[in-house]
């Protein structure tokens, strides 16, 4: 079985948001507890990347097994949060074969997409196995071969794991995710989203 821990990036302020989305409801339930619900059934390991708001949402996932990774230079922008984040997990877990990372604002993307990119993955090819939408856009959730964990560990400011999809495009295969990329950015998406998908 191959050894690839799930990361849940959801360190950052929500500033176009306006308040945090980590604890944004989503059903009877925080957005972050409705995400680790999701993620859990898919993987054995889970870390959650934490920086902004920490303090507020720890007490949210006392009773879920998962690990946390508090970032707490997380103004410095979603890169270097994931770079930490990778050099804690590679620390403490020497033998991985990859990393799943996906990010707190994207609801809509199920288990069974989850699965379906580990499904696909092949140990010691130097993959990347990205999530496509209808429309063509290739992205997160993204599945990185271990081969790139140095590339990963280097990332900063804002510059997210695309920057090395768009580098490794021969090495990259698309999993179709249809409609479910949305990122929940502002306000309106998220009261449209909530409308339409949030579980009741």
């Amino acid at each position: 079985m191959t050894n690839i821990p799930h990361i849940l990036l959801a360190a950052g302020t929500s500033r176009r948001m306006g308040e945090p989305k980590q604890l944004l409801k989503w059903g009877n339930k925080s957005l972050i507890q409705f995400q680790v619900e999701t993620i859990l059934p898919t993987t054995d390991k889970v870390y959650v990347i934490l920086g902004a708001y920490a303090e507020r949402i720890q007490p949210l996932l006392k009773n879920y097994n998962v690990e946390l990774i508090q970032f707490n230079q997380w103004e410095k922008g979603m890169g270097d949060s994931l770079a930490y984040g990778i050099q804690q997990i590679c620390k403490s877990n020497p033998n991985i074969d990859g990393f799943l990372i996906s990010l707190i604002d994207q609801p809509l993307v199920s288990a069974s997409h989850y699965s379906a990119m580990r499904a696909r993955f092949e140990k010691g090819k130097n993959q990347i196995i990205a999530s496509e939408s209808d429309s063509g856009w290739v992205g997160v959730p993204v599945l990185f071969d271990a081969y790139y964990s140095a590339q990963l560990q280097s990332l900063s400011g804002e510059e997210g794991a695309k920057v090395i999809l768009k580098k490794n495009r021969a090495n990259t295969i698309a999993i179709n995710a249809r409609d479910t990329l949305i990122d929940m950015d502002t306000q309106e998406v998220y009261q449209k989203l909530v409308k339409e998908f949030s579980p009741q």
